[in-house]
């Protein structure tokens, strides 16, 4: 299914926007996308959050920001509380607005080791997103400049969300570092990007990042916040994904096509990731994309 594209609006007196959503019946499921990071906060709403090939369960509380043109969709299956509304407030502000917000207050540069770890999606813990849900709610009834003030407090009390979980992107961009040690693991990263469905080593990769192997290890647990074992798992289930979802292919051919030579072991590292077997995967989320397609 093709995502729709979204214009956000933005007040002439405004340079980003806040929505409160109040939905008496459901979140619907809503394929889009658009140029601007999206902050949501989503409350009193269970359901399955969709980002890219990403598929999760969100619960109450749910805070995640989406990167520029990521294809997304929230879509609720209950209420908390099934006498309320399902509640989300949504922030859009763009690359540009955080751009030069950085350029003229120095102070602020860190938010680009954010913006960068969230170039597809980042989803951060549940007491960061109960400390911050009383900020967020209360910008509801602020007016412009207490709200830009209490975004900005947002924002930068994410950065030290080191619990933060980061959705792999379809296409990899460089997250904030020293340069030089950026550019070896660009290189390495765009080399896993085209290479992940077929074997690779960690000695291979940290030749071509010309470090030793328990540099590798370091550099590369830093900047992407896991192992490379479980970064190949993440882009070859997402992959199965985005092809379980968009067609009809049985689960063999699935694995295949991903990098796995044994389907049960795909069956196992798929439940492992999503809580479900593909076949489950399928059943529950595909339908809602070959509907629309």
């Amino acid at each position: 299914m093709k995502p729709s594209f979204e214009k956000v609006p933005t007040a002439a007196n405004a340079s980003w926007t806040l929505l409160h959503r109040r939905l008496n019946d459901e979140i619907p499921f809503e394929w889009h996308h658009h140029p601007e990071y999206e902050l949501t906060l989503t409350l009193n709403s269970r359901g399955h959050r969709y980002i890219g090939s990403d598929v999760q369960p969100y619960d109450d509380c749910d805070l995640t920001l989406v990167g520029p043109n990521v294809p997304h969709s929230w879509c609720s299956a209950e209420g908390v509380d099934p006498g309320q509304p399902h509640v989300a407030f949504v922030i859009w502000f763009s690359e540009a607005w955080a751009q030069s917000l950085m350029g003229l207050f120095p102070e602020l540069g860190r938010l680009r080791n954010l913006l960068a770890a969230a170039q597809c999606a980042l989803t951060f813990s549940p007491g960061f997103a109960r400390e911050l849900r009383p900020v967020i709610e209360g910008m509801a009834a602020q007016d412009d400049p207490q709200r830009l003030v209490s975004l900005l407090q947002v924002l930068t009390r994410l950065l030290h969300d080191s619990d933060a979980q980061p959705i792999a992107p379809d296409q990899w961009t460089a997250v904030a570092g020293t340069q030089g040690e950026d550019a070896r693991l660009h290189r390495v990263l765009d080399h896993i990007h085209v290479h992940y469905t077929e074997p690779l080593t960690v000695p291979v990769l940290a030749e071509m990042a010309c470090v030793s192997v328990s540099a590798f290890h370091r550099m590369f647990r830093r900047h992407t916040r896991g192992t490379l074992l479980e970064y190949i798992a993440r882009l070859r289930i997402g992959r199965a994904c985005a092809l379980l979802l968009a067609s009809e292919t049985n689960i063999a051919t699935v694995a295949e096509a991903v990098g796995y030579s044994s389907v049960v072991f795909f069956n196992r590292q798929f439940k492992a990731h999503k809580g479900m077997t593909p076949t489950e995967f399928r059943r529950q989320h595909g339908r809602r994309f070959l509907q629309g397609a």
